[in-house]
């Protein structure tokens, strides 16, 4: 029994906490690194840890790790939590179904496998056979499916697996029929899908890094290639490059009829031009839109013309009509216009047109024939976030799932000629939904801007400016931020928490202006929207200054570390994970350079350079500054924000802050950016975050009866 356990038992303590004396952090060396920017010279003392392979890297990980591992080990409910967790997270899941060579598939895990696995059906009524269990392929359950495609015919399964969490995939292939594993495997894969063409399959790759750039390394010129069932990688054909342009990124697809591929290019997270191939005609590369200026994702094809999802003069998006025989601009037809509500996909099934929108950011669903006339609504059953209708032009029936911040993902069964739904499958969760709330607010930002937020809690919590608030929010690269179900969440509101989400701009919950109203030299908005919202909570008397942590993650993590730099004294805690907090280098590692249509680059402009540098989180720590207790998380394998980034927040924080709440740092091993992530991990991880929140916020949860 270690000194800290004796002094709590003999002082009869129900629980007992690790002390608010400042912790002893690993001495992390500085090197006199100075980079310029027009005239501006910028240290950059830790430098050294952006090589993730050298052994100075590894003791300082190992030892961060023993100073974070040791903090959490002392506080005493966070075994209760994790047991809590492990209970919750014990229900069967299951994906919505989808239809393609003759079989449907589907996706199950049984409760707390590592991994989904999944399972094909020859029809939906029909026995479930299993496919393929990623769980096998491991025997910790970090290498996940990246990608499932069966064939046209039914007869092959390609799919692809990530190790560790990293980018980077292989592909391989089995038959559907006998289950055998064939010969197939390709390397080298990143940010690709697989499009089946007759015998084989279009994909694209990136050429094979050195081993010592594997997780950091610049990837540019990416190809498109064609691999045939039954040969090697090296006899692939290649389908098309662009030399002159190295930091272009293609990837195709193929129509449903199998007449034409579709080249997307893309340069950044933001904008993409568009080709097309006749793969009847084997004829030449048609450029259908040369520029990044706006989005297009093609839908489909139809007697030689293209329905695209674009916001092409349409920032909420809209569908276009092109005749591939006339396709210049001025002949372009819109197929659904412009509406209210932002368009964020479109399917094609049952000889109708089924539009997702988001309105303040929850999901509708209209129903179009296939000349784009609205006929109807379908009927949700909850408000929430819809996801599916994956199938074909000829199904009579469609899958989908439907889920809010208290109901875990719901499968229904639509019939598309009547427009009815039908439950076709329903989590079974250790959880009531009926005793809690969610409502949606909007506050005023700094500029007047409203900004909408949402709002959970138990019914009937007395808003006495005493709660402890869990404040979640993004604000970047046009992504939105609907209602979601968390298991780790639920342990945060049984305990009396409230959970905050916010719509911050920069994300895509209101279109393309609110996206570009959050980006380059207007990204402070984002922070003065999340500072907002955390300052309307204590208005409102939900919670007070001290009593709120804030969790973001990648450019939320980005988020949390620039407004924890500006107002330390709002939060009690914060977590960024994964976060970019290196805003005047994170363009030099991997796809990095995809986000500065978001961010801009320290190297564009003076002007640039001054902004970024103002609120980077690395660059922007201040010294006697009283901060809130901060846990950064990351992962070894994370090869989209690498690590670097939380390595040198957390050594700079470190160095300058001199109070006594912790300032720690959680490196996951065998771990990424996050997809992928067995379910262990998950518990794992979320145990540490929730343990760390409720105790630098004075919270001792109670799991009575759990």
């Amino acid at each position: 029994m270690n000194k800290f356990v004796v002094l709590c038992f003999m002082a009869g303590m129900i629980s007992c906490q690790p002390g608010k004396e400042k912790l002893t952090y690993p001495m992390t060396s500085k090197v006199d690194t100075l980079d310029h920017y027009f005239g501006t010279q910028v240290p950059d003392p830790y430098r050294w840890l952006e090589d993730d392979n050298s052994d100075s890297t590894k003791a300082w990980v190992m030892a961060q790790n023993a100073v974070t591992n040791a903090y959490l080990a002392k506080i005493s409910y966070r075994d209760a939590i994790n047991k809590r967790l492990t209970k919750l997270w014990d229900y069967p899941k299951v994906s919505a179904p989808f239809h393609e060579g003759g079989h449907y598939f589907i996706y199950r895990n049984n409760g707390l496998q590592n991994q989904s696995v999944a399972f094909m059906m020859d029809s939906i009524s029909g026995a479930e056979t299993m496919v393929l269990d990623p769980n096998k392929l491991s025997e910790d359950g970090t290498v996940s499916l990246s990608n499932f495609s069966p064939s046209i015919d039914g007869k092959y399964l390609a799919y692809g697996i990530s190790k560790g969490g990293s980018d980077w995939n292989e592909f391989f292939v089995k038959s559907l029929e006998t289950g055998e594993l064939l010969a197939d495997h390709i390397n080298w894969v990143k940010f690709s899908g697989i499009s089946w063409f007759k015998d084989g399959f279009f994909y694209s790759r990136y050429p094979e890094p050195k081993e010592k750039d594997v997780l950091k390394g610049v990837n540019e010129n990416s190809k498109v290639y064609f691999h045939k069932i039954g040969t090697t990688q090296a006899e692939d054909q290649l389908v098309y490059e662009d030399l002159q342009h190295p930091n272009w990124g293609f990837s195709a697809g193929v129509t449903e009829d199998s007449k034409l591929m579709i080249i997307s290019v893309s340069e950044s997270t933001s904008g993409n031009a568009f080709y097309v191939k006749d793969l009847e005609k084997n004829g030449k590369v048609i450029k259908v839109v040369e520029n990044f200026d706006n989005d297009f994702q093609v839908i489909d094809h139809l007697d030689g013309k293209l329905w695209v999802l674009t916001n092409h003069q349409a920032p909420k998006y809209k569908v276009i009509e092109i005749d591939l025989n006339d396709i210049a601009r001025e002949k372009w037809v819109d197929f659904i216009p412009e509406k209210e509500g932002v368009l964020t996909g479109v399917s094609i099934m049952g000889e109708k047109v089924l539009a997702t929108y988001l309105k303040d950011a929850h999901s509708l669903v209209e129903v179009n024939d296939l000349k784009g006339k609205y006929l109807y609504d379908l009927e949700l059953p909850v408000l929430g976030s819809v996801s599916g209708f994956n199938g074909k032009k000829e199904d009579a029936v469609a899958f989908y799932s439907l889920t809010s911040f208290t109901t875990p993902a719901t499968v229904y069964k639509y019939d598309i000629k009547n427009n009815t739904s039908e439950l076709y499958q329903k989590a079974d969760v250790d959880f009531d939904p009926d005793l809690y709330e969610t409502k949606q607010v909007f506050y005023a930002s700094k500029d007047g801007t409203k900004i909408p937020m949402f709002i959970v809690h138990k019914k009937g919590l007395i808003m006495n400016g005493k709660n402890p608030v869990l404040l979640y929010g993004y604000g970047g690269f046009n992504i939105s931020l609907t209602p979601s179900f968390s298991v780790g969440r639920l342990i945060w509101l049984e305990q009396g928490g409230i959970y905050a989400m916010m719509n911050l701009r920069g994300g895509g919950e209101y279109g393309e202006e609110w996206h570009k109203a959050g980006t380059l030299m207007q990204k402070q908005n984002v922070f003065d929207d999340c500072i907002a919202a955390a300052e309307y909570l204590i208005n409102e008397n939900y919670t007070s200054k001290g009593k709120i942590a804030l969790l973001g993650g990648s450019n939320g993590g980005l988020l949390v570390g620039a407004v924890v730099n500006q107002r330390p004294e709002l939060f009690g805690a914060a977590i960024p994970a994964v976060g970019v907090m290196d805003m005047l280098r994170y363009h030099k590692f991997t796809i990095g350079r995809y986000w500065a249509t978001d961010y801009g680059t320290s190297e564009d402009s003076e002007e640039m350079f001054k902004y970024l540098y103002a609120y980077s989180p690395v660059h922007s720590i201040r010294e006697n500054t009283e901060y809130p207790a901060v846990m950064v998380t990351t992962a070894d394998h994370d090869d989209r924000v690498v690590p670097a980034h939380s390595f040198k927040y957390i050594a700079t924080l470190q160095s300058k802050y001199r109070g006594s709440n912790p300032v720690i740092i959680r490196i996951d091993a065998k771990a990424g950016h996050g997809a992928g992530k067995p379910t262990t991990k998950m518990i794992e991880e979320l145990t540490d975050t929730y343990a760390f929140m409720f105790y630098n916020l004075g919270v001792t949860p109670k799991f009575e009866n759990k």
